[in-house]
């Protein structure tokens, strides 16, 4: 299992939220990529970046941080928010991004994530941010009725690399994961599941991995606070 470290952007720093709530910011570094760098010397194999602004907004808003990061690391980044047309995809793979992650449009225009996983196969992956099973979009602002499960299920054809799964009630609460629902999803579809929100401790990181279907998991306060040692998570979940 890849342990994806996270770097949430607001105004050009690094910052976390509470369940989503831009309000409830923490700051937790002005310079993005040094960040960046401290995370790929640690022995990071990806690092996942948000532009929150973006999320908000509709389109890249910060832009110059997510460049800056991808200047400074050779680890491949994926990177969500504010990323909603054909122009904004091919512009971010074009500087260098590894992945794309796509979230709003996979509800709104499902045609646009078809077609970018055929453009840029292997490059696109699909963002499924919920509140109690259900899809939230734009930055976590608008609940939709569309389930998690029958939104993920709707892409196994498409040729989208990963799903990037969120359960919003725990991201930045350092209560744990949602592993019950992560690992449903995760065996519901044939896509790669990635778990977010909630990762406090070793053991979240480790309950994943046992669960044998989850490819992945995000980690950001936890890190930042000092509760996941990163070059210590990375060795152990090599093992």
């Amino acid at each position: 299992m890849i342990l994806y470290p996270a770097i949430d952007l607001k105004d050009g720093q690094c910052v976390r939220l509470l369940r989503g709530e831009m309000e409830e910011a923490t700051v937790f570094g002005d310079d993005p990529a040094a960040q960046a760098l401290a995370f790929q010397e640690a022995g990071c194999e990806w690092i996942h970046l948000v532009d929150l602004n973006g999320a908000f907004a509709g389109h890249p808003v910060n832009a110059d941080a997510v460049e800056a990061i991808l200047s400074r690391v050779t680890v491949p980044c994926q990177l969500g928010g504010g990323i909603r047309d054909m122009d904004t995809i091919a512009m971010w793979i074009e500087k260098g991004l590894s992945r794309v992650i796509l979230g709003t449009v996979a509800v709104e225009n499902p045609a646009l994530v078809r077609e970018a996983a055929l453009v840029f196969p292997d490059r696109i992956a699909v963002g499924i941010d919920a509140r109690q099973g259900r899809v939230a979009t734009k930055g976590w602002a608008t609940e939709t009725d569309v389930m998690a499960t029958d939104l993920a299920k709707s892409f196994e054809d498409a040729g989208v690399c990963a799903i990037i799964y969120t359960d919003i009630d725990r991201d930045g609460a350092m209560a744990g994961p949602n592993i019950e629902a992560t690992e449903a999803l995760a065996r519901a579809v044939s896509i790669p599941v990635i778990a977010s929100g909630g990762v406090s401790r070793m053991g979240d990181l480790t309950a994943l991995r046992d669960t044998g279907v989850i490819a992945g998991a995000i980690s950001g306060r936890a890190l930042y606070d000092g509760a996941i040692d990163l070059a210590a998570a990375l060795a152990a979940l090599k093992c």
